[in-house]
C-alpha cells in the first residue's frame, strides 16, 4: 500500500525552510555575474582622426575599425596602388599585431598578412600567408607589397607598407588582429574572444570607407541568447526545482502542491536548457577551426544528466511515496 511521507514540525524545519530564500539571493547573484559576462559592449575608442605618424605620413582616409582598438589609414590610387597605415595596441606588450587583405575569402584563412612585433627590442614587421586557422606560414605574398615598416608608441603598434593591388579591385576583404605573445620569432595564436573572431571586414578603395563584418552582430546575439538560456535553465530553474523538493514537501500543508511546482520549474528547465543546448550546437557548427572543448563538454555532461533526471524522475517520485 501507497502511503505519504510526513514529518513533524520543528525548530529544524523552520531553519531548513528559511533556507530557500538565501538560495535564490546567491542564484541571482550567479545569474547577474553571468550575464554581465556574456553581453559584449563595444569600448573601442575613436582616435585615428587625432593620429600622428613620425615619419609625418599623411594618408587620404581613416577609420576607426569596430574591434580591438584599431584603425586603418589609408591612400588609394588609380594605378592599384594601396598604401596604409594600421595601429592597434597588442593584447600584451610583448605581444603582436596583424592586417591582412584576404583575395580569397572574408575570413582568415586564405588572407595575405602582414604581422609586426617586437624583436630584440626593436619594431619588425613580416609577411605571412595563413593558410588554416591553427598555423601560419612565414612567406612572401602572392601580392606585391613594399615599403613594410613597424613603429611603437605609446603602447601601440604601427605597420606600414604599399600594396599593388589589381587596378579593377574597388573594394578588398580586410582583416585584423592582436597577439599577446611572441615565442622564438613566431607569433602564438591569438585569444577567440567575440572581438578577435569579429575583426574582419571590407575596405572600398573608391567609396573611401570601411565596412564590418556583418555577420558578427547575429553572431553575438545568438552567443547572448545561448548564455541566457542556459543561464536561466542551469543557473535559476533546475537549482529552485529542487529547492522546492528539498523543503516545501516537509510540511504537510505544502502537500501537493510542492510537487507541481517543482515538476513545473523542473520540466521549463529542461525545456529551455534544450533550446540553449541547440542554440550552442548551431554555434559550434559555424565556428569553424575554433573549438571550445571544455564548454561544450560541461554542456554535453548538464544535458545528459538533466535527460536522465526527467526520464528517472517518474520512479523516484514513486519510490517516495511508496513502500
Amino acid at each position: 500500500m501507497c502511503r505519504s511521507l510526513s514529518l513533524r514540525f520543528t525548530e529544524e524545519n523552520l531553519g531548513d525552510f528559511a533556507m530557500p530564500a538565501l538560495h535564490l539571493r546567491l542564484v541571482g547573484l550567479l545569474l547577474g555575474f553571468s550575464v554581465a559576462g556574456l553581453i559584449v559592449l563595444p569600448a573601442e575608442a575613436q582616435t585615428c582622426a587625432t593620429q600622428k605618424f613620425s615619419n609625418n605620413k599623411l594618408f587620404q582616409h581613416c577609420s576607426d575599425l569596430p574591434t580591438l582598438s584599431s584603425s586603418l589609414h589609408w591612400t588609394h590610387d588609380a594605378d592599384g596602388s594601396l598604401s596604409i597605415a594600421f595601429v592597434a595596441p597588442p593584447a600584451k606588450s610583448e605581444g603582436w599585431i596583424s592586417w591582412a587583405i584576404n583575395p580569397t575569402g572574408s575570413g582568415m584563412v586564405g588572407a595575405q598578412s602582414l604581422i609586426a612585433f617586437k624583436q630584440t627590442g626593436s619594431m619588425t614587421v613580416r609577411p605571412y600567408r595563413l593558410k588554416d586557422y591553427q598555423s601560419v606560414e612565414q612567406k612572401n605574398l602572392t601580392l606585391e607589397v613594399s615599403d613594410m615598416s613597424a613603429e611603437s608608441s605609446g603602447g601601440q603598434m604601427m605597420i606600414f607598407a604599399t600594396f599593388r593591388l589589381p587596378a579593377i579591385w574597388t573594394t578588398v576583404n580586410q582583416v585584423w588582429q592582436v597577439g599577446s605573445t611572441v615565442t622564438d620569432g613566431r607569433p602564438v595564436i591569438h585569444d577567440t574572444q567575440a572581438p578577435n573572431l569579429n575583426a574582419k571586414g571590407t575596405l572600398d578603395l573608391v567609396g573611401g570607407q570601411t565596412g564590418a563584418n556583418t555577420g558578427g552582430d547575429s553572431r553575438i546575439r545568438k552567443r547572448n541568447i545561448h548564455g541566457i538560456l542556459n543561464a536561466v535553465s542551469w543557473g535559476i530553474l533546475f537549482p529552485v526545482g529542487a529547492i522546492l523538493a528539498r523543503y516545501l514537501r516537509t510540511f504537510e500543508s505544502a502537500d501537493p502542491a510542492w510537487f507541481y511546482l517543482h515538476a513545473g520549474c523542473q520540466s521549463s528547465a529542461y525545456a529551455i536548457g534544450v533550446a540553449g543546448w541547440a542554440t550552442g550546437l548551431q554555434l559550434g557548427s559555424k565556428s569553424k577551426g575554433i573549438q571550445y572543448t571544455t564548454h561544450r563538454n560541461i554542456g554535453i555532461a548538464l544535458f545528459s544528466l538533466a535527460t536522465v533526471q526527467v526520464l528517472l524522475s517518474p520512479y523516484i517520485f514513486a519510490g517516495l511515496s511508496c513502500n
